[in-house]
């Protein structure tokens, strides 16, 4: 069974809104620490990168692209959210900083500078999951 776009953004927003509250609920019993937030769920996703084009483009979050500028772009999620971003071994801490992704069958669409990091070329299967709020 094939599902709309409408009806998978629809269904993305209430598991990110299932895990938002699940993470709400587990850090409202714990004490804030210095160490990196522990990982929330974990998602599959396609992902492409931005590419170089985007630099000097001005974000939905209010940040203008550039070389060294890592943060995703997520149609759903709002802007600041904390995400994992797991790609072949390779776990970074990011950011949502922009609505989109503008590529076509993409859930998220990364910066240049994180999908180097990542070691991320073309479209590819990711795994990320909310970084705990603390």
């Amino acid at each position: 069974m094939k599902l709309g776009l409408a009806q998978r953004q629809a269904a993305l927003a209430g598991i990110a809104l299932l895990a938002a509250v699940v993470a709400l609920a587990i850090s409202s019993d714990h004490h804030h620490s210095s160490a990196l937030p522990p990982p929330v769920g974990a998602y599959s996703a396609l992902a492409g990168s931005s590419g170089v084009v985007a630099y000097g483009k001005h974000t939905a979050c209010g940040q203008v692209l550039g070389p060294t500028t890592e943060g995703v772009s997520q149609p759903v999620l709002p802007c600041g959210v904390k995400l994992y971003v797991n790609f072949r071994g390779k776990h970074v801490l990011t950011e949502v900083i922009d609505h989109g992704p503008n590529s076509s069958g993409t859930q998220f669409e990364l910066t240049q500078a994180l999908a180097q990091q990542l070691g991320l070329v073309g479209v590819q299967r990711i795994v990320w999951s909310y970084a705990e709020a603390q």
